[in-house]
């Protein structure tokens, strides 16, 4: 599958400079594409395949690294942050390639974040055609009664939309509260936690533990790994199938 990004990006991510320096030098026609001077603004290319060049030398694209990291709470899911809080960009400096965060986990919330440089696969797991399903340990205060989980398994309106089908299993249940696992298909924005105070219900601690097919395990807070190619694969799939039964 042929991943197209914008020339500058690539650029920046290649280190030769910021995404504006990049800009820059693009528009002084100090770069090639296969041979060709490129000027234009938002020009895409394939990594992968294009062969890129600046002031004369190749430009070599960055191995594609995929990490597994578990989030603690009170850490931002942003690049960078103008409140000076900690973000998960902390915990990967020094890596030998520079990677994101695949969707976002809220500050309160902790678990399993895909971290990567591989911008096909962000795009999978991320996109909404795709709704690879995402897991959470959920700790709700408030009582959680039957007609409100046939709600959620229906799918519940919130200001972006109507969230798709809602699974719960509930663990542990009484009247100040419940212990359960949650799974949800979309990304919208701290939708676990709008969704049950739509009922009345608070989420007082809430962990991802899947996505997809991949279990953040043993994996202690502020810790990450390397995916293996094999794991890749199954998140890969995991997107994949569905778009192949939906066609279908």
């Amino acid at each position: 599958m042929s991943v197209q990004e914008r020339l500058h990006k690539v650029l920046a991510h290649a280190g030769v400079g910021s995404r504006r320096r990049c800009e820059q030098l693009i528009a002084g026609g100090q770069v090639t594409v296969d041979g060709k001077v490129v000027t234009e603004m938002g020009f895409k290319v394939d990594p992968a395949k294009s062969r890129i060049a600046f002031a004369g030398q190749a430009i070599r694209p960055p191995k594609l690294l995929t990490l597994m990291f578990h989030k603690p709470r009170s850490v931002m899911t942003t690049t960078k942050d103008e409140a000076g809080r900690r973000t998960v960009m902390d915990y990967v400096k020094g890596l030998p390639e520079r990677v994101y965060p695949i969707g976002r986990l809220d500050w309160e919330s902790e678990g399993l974040l895909l971290m990567t440089n591989d911008g096909e696969l962000a795009n999978l797991l991320t996109h909404p055609r795709y709704g690879v399903p995402r897991t959470y340990h959920a700790i709700v205060r408030g009582e959680l009664k039957p007609e409100s989980l046939e709600k959620l398994q229906k799918g519940v309106w919130l200001s972006e939309g109507k969230t798709g089908p809602i699974r719960v299993f509930v663990k542990k249940r009484d009247r100040e509260g419940a212990v359960i696992e949650v799974t949800v298909r979309e990304g919208m924005n701290r939708e676990i936690r709008r969704v049950f105070a739509r009922f009345g219900m608070k989420v007082k601690r809430l962990k991802r533990i899947k996505v997809g097919p991949l279990s953040l395990g043993g994996l202690a807070a502020g810790q990450l790994r390397a995916l293996s190619h094999v794991e890749i694969d199954a998140l890969r799939n995991s997107a994949l199938l569905k778009e192949v039964n939906r066609d279908a």
